[in-house]
């Protein structure tokens, strides 16, 4: 269950809450191997939470392939 940020702030950053936490998923694992931090302060501590803020704060997009 997303908690912060909320699922309706992020469903309009891609075509899907599936996409968005394949996104999340993605972005916490290059966290946790020490990958660059994209916003300065976090509300979390936890690596997924982080990637979701990232992902509210349009730091993180993704493309679709066709």
């Amino acid at each position: 269950m997303i908690n912060q940020p909320s699922a309706e702030k992020l469903s309009t950053k891609a075509d899907s809450l599936y996409t968005i936490i394949i996104m999340a998923a993605k972005r916490a694992r290059q966290l946790n191997g020490n990958e660059n931090y994209l916003l300065e302060k976090y509300r979390s501590h936890k690596i997924v939470s982080r990637s979701l803020e990232e992902i509210e704060k349009d730091k993180i997009n993704y493309r679709k392939h066709e």
